[in-house]
């Protein structure tokens, strides 16, 4: 990216925040605080009004706005991919939401790439993940729970608890949104229970805004979920894969605690860190033939246990048979 490029791109990221950090624009363009002094000295000399303050970083004076940005093919390619991806993986208010602020983003494309995207349109696709409950696209649930988030609300919700096969009603205060295995989880402080718990948010059976403010000061998500992965016993399992068999396990071994890969020639020596030894034994013995567990020894006890009751099993059939 030559200077001008950068220069421009550091203005879009200031206005894209309220306030950005020296070490941040370093980060992302890969050069050094004192190339960053030097750009930012260049847009106030251009007559942006950026203000500085050591220690907090960069902000530009409110009212000012750079006019319509133009995006480059990519930028466009990656937002219709999105797109994609918001359509299959949220719920349709969401994807309503996102669509509108699509129509604006088209509307100061270039005719050229308007054409690109409308030609891209059919070439790209995210296939649906397969839900437990189909009624979950129609309760809407991520934007009354992004809502309460940002005014601070607390929610309602009617709530399935599949462990114990109960309903309940709880009050919470929302701290944050992921996704992972296929569906959306909520974060967020339990007034019934007086502590944080993880509710997925195809059990939510029914959300709403009970008007009550909460001034509790929460954990960021991120930090939530750090400190829970510390708190956690995980299991590291470590094993040998033939590479004939990885093209099979690549999708899935994310879903297991993946962590690192090392080539050992004829084999990748896998490190993952899973919660559950039951589960990872299980997926193992769909491609056992073609691994070697290293580690643990429980696990491997684990994967022993099974493979004896799936032979007795065989053999039994067998003898009936006979």
């Amino acid at each position: 990216m030559n200077r001008i490029d950068r220069i421009s791109a550091i203005l879009i990221q200031l206005q894209s925040r309220r306030i950005v950090k020296a070490s941040d624009i370093a980060e992302r363009f890969d050069i050094s605080l004192r190339t960053v002094y030097r750009d930012v000295k260049t847009l106030e000399e251009a007559g942006v009004p950026i203000i500085g303050e050591a220690g907090v970083g960069y902000s530009i004076m409110d009212g000012y706005r750079l006019p319509p940005v133009m995006f480059t093919k990519e930028e466009a390619t990656a937002f219709l991919t999105a797109e994609k991806f918001i359509e299959k993986l949220t719920d349709s208010d969401t994807t309503s939401q996102y669509r509108s602020a699509m129509y604006k983003v088209k509307a100061v494309l270039r005719s050229a790439d308007k054409n690109l995207l409308e030609d891209m349109d059919g070439n790209i696709t995210v296939m649906k993940p397969r839900r437990s409950d189909p009624e979950q696209e129609e309760r809407n649930a991520l934007q009354p729970i992004l809502n309460g988030i940002a005014n601070k609300n607390v929610l309602g919700i009617d709530y399935f608890a599949m462990h114990s096969q109960t309903h309940s009603t709880r009050h919470v205060e929302p701290v944050g949104v992921f996704f992972s295995e296929g569906n959306w989880h909520l974060i967020a402080f339990c007034r019934l229970r007086n502590d944080y718990r993880d509710f997925r948010t195809d059990r939510i059976k029914m959300i709403y805004n009970t008007g009550i403010e909460f001034d509790q000061q929460h954990p960021t998500l991120k930090e939530y979920l750090k400190q829970v992965a510390h708190e956690q016993k995980l299991n590291t399992v470590i094993m040998n894969v033939d590479k004939k068999a990885i093209s099979y396990i690549d999708s899935q071994k994310y879903y297991n605690g993946y962590v690192s890969q090392e080539d050992m020639g004829d084999t990748v020596q896998m490190t993952f860190l899973t919660l559950s030894i039951e589960g990872f034994a299980r997926w193992y013995m769909m491609f056992g033939d073609y691994a070697r567990i290293i580690g643990p020894q429980h696990l491997k006890d684990r994967i022993r246990q099974l493979y004896d009751k799936m032979l007795s099993n065989i053999t039994e059939e067998n003898s009936v048979t006979v």
